[in-house]
């Protein structure tokens, strides 16, 4: 008889000390997205509930042979959780040997959100921004924002930060963290501000329902690339004709989604379009561009299946039961 695999738990600390790099959450991306398109990665479109008190349930799903992982997310976001001293949003995830079912780790889910989202917005950004972008406009200071700038950061010669947000020690918070990457960093006065003359555009608003549309896509800098990763929330309709192309994370959920993140004929295609060759690259330097997008579970699976691989050879995790 096989013997079961040893079951562990991840979580945030031990998860920062494998040091998983932008360019490695990169890769495991691209190799996932890449497998869907062969029939050898399969994923659900996300589940999800926005209830009226304002809490967001989801959970999503997605396997692959290679790696042979199943990973299943459950996250919940609630508003009034600061109330207490907790993050707004908390997650886990499980893994499980997708040829036997057997577990083999739990994994923060917090973490593996904040990195493949910040992930997903590289992968598109390798292909929709320019490589020389150097001054990046961060709407939203939480979390996503900090994954996207040490992503943003590894992969492009950025020196100029601005940020925007509700909260002022968020904001500050974000701002100390680019000065520690040699960049100089600003508190704007708008996020419209903030986003006109940035190379790189990254919006990270916590969803709610009474959050109303502020930003204008019409007065992006030619060439501007924008990670909008909060459904387009703060993003005002009628403006998002001032991106040449938008394309979201998955086409098939997309087209489920009770409401559009945008209007569907402004979108040219989706992330594996993209990566696969379909959707063409950046086509001249004066063309802007967005990648939009809910949550994709391939980036879950990516980014908590590299960990446990990772975890293995390092020795590391907390064994459970």
């Amino acid at each position: 008889m096989t013997a079961a695999p040893r079951l562990i738990y991840l979580d945030e600390p031990t998860l920062a000390t494998l040091e998983i790099s932008a360019a490695e959450a990169v890769d495991s991306i691209e190799r996932l997205v890449r497998g869907q398109a062969r029939a050898q990665v399969w994923a659900a479109p996300k589940s999800a509930f926005l209830l009226d008190d304002g809490r967001y349930l989801m959970s999503t799903l997605a396997a692959a042979d290679d790696p042979p992982v199943l990973a299943v997310k459950a996250l919940v976001l609630n508003p009034r959780n600061p109330e207490q001293g907790l993050a707004q949003i908390n997650s886990l995830i499980t893994l499980l040997d997708s040829r036997t079912g057997l577990p083999v780790a739990v994994v923060d889910g917090n973490w593996v959100t904040g990195v493949r989202t910040a992930g997903l917005s590289a992968v598109a950004a390798a292909r929709l921004a320019r490589r020389d972008a150097s001054v990046a406009a961060f709407i939203g200071c939480g979390v996503q924002a900090h994954s996207h700038l040490q992503a943003f950061a590894e992969l492009y010669p950025l020196d100029e930060i601005r940020a925007f947000g509700r909260g002022s020690a968020n904001r500050d918070s974000l701002c100390r963290a680019a000065q520690a990457l040699g960049c100089s960093a600003h508190a704007s006065e708008s996020g419209q501000a903030a986003i006109e003359g940035a190379d790189i555009v990254v919006t990270t608003v916590t969803l709610s329902r009474d959050t109303a549309p502020f930003l204008d896509a019409r007065g992006l800098k030619p060439g501007a690339f924008a990670a909008i990763t909060d459904f387009a929330a703060p993003w005002i309709a009628e403006g998002m004709v001032g991106f040449d192309r938008i394309v979201v994370d998955d086409l098939e959920q997309e087209s489920q989604a009770a409401q559009p993140m945008v209007d569907p004929q402004l979108i040219c295609g989706d992330l594996q379009g993209l990566v696969c060759g379909e959707v063409p690259e950046r086509e001249n330097d004066g063309e802007t561009a967005a990648f939009a997008f809910r949550g994709l579970a391939i980036g879950d699976l990516a980014l908590a299946a590299l960990a446990w691989r990772k975890a293995q050879a390092a020795g590391v995790g907390a064994p459970v039961g």
